[in-house]
This record gives C-alpha cells, structure tokens and sequence, in this order.
C-alpha cells in the first residue's frame, strides 16, 4: 500500500452507541503501535461520540488502525470536510490567525494572504467565531 514510514493524521471518528462503551480507541495503540492524541471527544445523551485524534505511528499500521476502526462501525471523517474556508469571501485580515492552535492558519510573508493547510487543521472552530466576513465555515453535515 506504501512505504513504511513515520505518519501523523489528524482525523474525527463519529461512534454508534453500540461501540462508544468501547475501548477502540485504545486499542490503536495496543494493536497497532499508535500513538494517539485527543484533540476533542463528546458523548450525547443517546450515547453517541465523536472525537478528535492526532493519530502517530507508521504508515502502513495508520492505514490497518483506521480499518480495524471502520470494522467496529466507527465512521472517519476527515477534518478537512468539517471546517471549509470561502476563499472568495476572506479578506485576508488575519482575524483567524490569533485564534488558531494548531497553525493550520497562517500569514505569507511575501504575500500577505492568509493560508490555510488544512492538514494541520484540528476543526476546533475558533476561527469560525472571529472571522468577520464567516469565511471560515463548519461543515453543516456535521
């Protein structure tokens, strides 16, 4: 699948009620030689969870993990579907810039844009709150 080499994801798992009880979120770390960072989790009344993980490890136990997940009923969802950014409405007023943690905003020098590496990205929203023209958006799916 690829060459076996050092992996850090950001990703968000959406959990059943059947599976949030669970400990397969652990289990990355015991199975699969994962390191696992949680950035957000909640669990609502009906016991349905989501979280937020910095997954570490090597490619190819990343890629058998994230299967061991979906086998469990666990939905993955990349962050990059939850914060979207209007490239067409942001006036580059580096609002957002303060706010976020993970530097997934940032200000070219030469340039003065703002980008946005959704990469680093851990959807916490913060930037969703500040920005005066609401370029910076959640996904409404979630």
């Amino acid at each position: 699948m690829s060459d076996n080499k050092n992996f850090n994801k950001i990703i968000h798992l959406a959990f059943p009620p059947t599976v949030s009880g669970r400990p397969v979120v652990c289990n990355l770390g015991k199975l699969y030689n994962l390191s696992f960072n949680i950035l957000k989790a909640d669990i609502n009344p009906r016991h349905e969870g989501s979280m937020t993980l910095e997954i570490t490890g090597l490619e190819e136990d990343y890629h058998k993990g994230l299967n061991y997940l979906k086998e469990n009923g666990i939905k993955l969802i990349p962050v990059a579907q939850k914060i979207a950014r209007d490239d067409d409405s942001c006036m580059h007023c580096g609002m957002c810039l303060a706010m976020c943690p993970t530097g997934a905003l940032s200000l070219d020098q030469k340039s003065r844009l703002v980008l946005f590496d959704l990469d680093k990205c851990t959807a916490c929203g913060l930037c969703t709150k500040v920005c005066p023209v609401r370029a910076m958006e959640i996904d409404p799916q979630d």
